[in-house]
Order: structure tokens, then sequence, then C-alpha cells
């Protein structure tokens, strides 16, 4: 089923689909109505329970992204479904990143050596990060503070993946010559 404009009518889901896929939100609301219940139970199974609600919006959310790119090879629910278990292990992955930077005994810190302060290397890092302009550091603190991959935040931000590395460095190469003038 190909979702052009000339698309004859059909009924029921690939309806849905169709209109949807042409930005309907009437057709598309029809369709998360149909399918939130599994794609939840589905989100449940596969992380925990205290994710499922907020993974599952994250599936519908890119679910209508990339709506527009369904080409009818195979029926909507075995799509959305493809679509929701890649939404679910890119989301472990980005705990597992995260849970890999973290000690699991927080009294590691304090075994760790850390070199006496310095007065004259003293930096106003805050200061530093309030300099930057505000896409850059939006990005700046999704990527290098909170861990965020450059597509994730670029579905976060609305940009593309692209913007959202040439922030990063317009970040960087701002916060260096703030840090180090």
């Amino acid at each position: 089923m190909a979702l052009s404009a000339d698309t004859p009518i059909q009924t029921g889901i690939e309806t849905d689909v169709a209109l949807a896929a042409r930005g309907d939100a009437s057709a598309f609301e029809r369709l998360y109505r149909t399918h939130v219940a599994r794609i939840h139970s589905l989100t449940r199974r596969m992380l925990s329970s205290d994710e499922a609600d907020e993974v599952t919006q994250d599936i519908f959310v890119r679910t209508w992204q990339k709506l527009s790119q369904f080409r009818g090879d195979s029926a909507f629910t075995t799509w959305l479904h493809r679509l929701a278990v890649n939404v679910v292990i890119e989301r472990r992955r980005t705990f597992a990143i995260q849970r890999e930077r973290m000690a699991p005994d927080p009294a590691v810190l304090d075994s760790l050596p850390v070199a006496p302060p310095r007065a004259d290397l003293t930096v106003d890092f805050e200061h530093a990060i309030g300099q930057l302009p505000p896409g850059a550091r939006e990005v700046f603190l999704l990527h290098d503070v909170e861990g965020y991959k450059h597509r994730e935040i670029a579905v976060m931000l609305g940009v593309a993946t692209g913007t959202s590395k040439r922030q990063l460095h317009r970040a960087r190469m701002l916060m260096r010559k703030h840090l180090n003038g």
C-alpha cells in the first residue's frame, strides 16, 4: 500500500494509516487508541512498569514522525511493533551506557586520588555554560552533561542530527574560549 496523495481510500486501519501519514491528527488518534494497549504491554514486558508509560509515549511520538515512511510492505501492526522494539532497544542501550558510567558502590569515589585544588585553576564552569547561546547550551548540556546521543537530541529539540553536532562543536569552542580566556 503506497501512501501517496492519490491512494484510493481503504477501510479501517489502512484508511487511518493513509490519512495519518498525510497529517490527519484524528486518524492518528484512532490508530493510537487502537494500538496503545498492545504497545504498552510490550513495553512493560521489555522494560519495567515504571518506564512503560514514558517509553510508550516515545514510541507513538516516533510513530507520528516516521509514519510517512511506512510503505505498506507489511501490516501496519507489524511495522509499529518493529518500531516499538527498536525504541525499547535504543532506550536500553542508553540506560546501559549510563549504568556503565556509574560505580555500583558510592564509596569508590572516596578512594579515587584527587589533586588538591589550586586557586589559579579555579574556573566558573556554570558561568561559562551560562554564556553559551541557547541552542548551543541545550545541546551541550544534553550531550556532554546528560549523555544523550545526537539522534536523541535531534528528536528532543526537533532539529537535524547535523545541527545537533554543529551546535555541540560551537558550544565546545565557545566554552574553551571562555575557560581559557
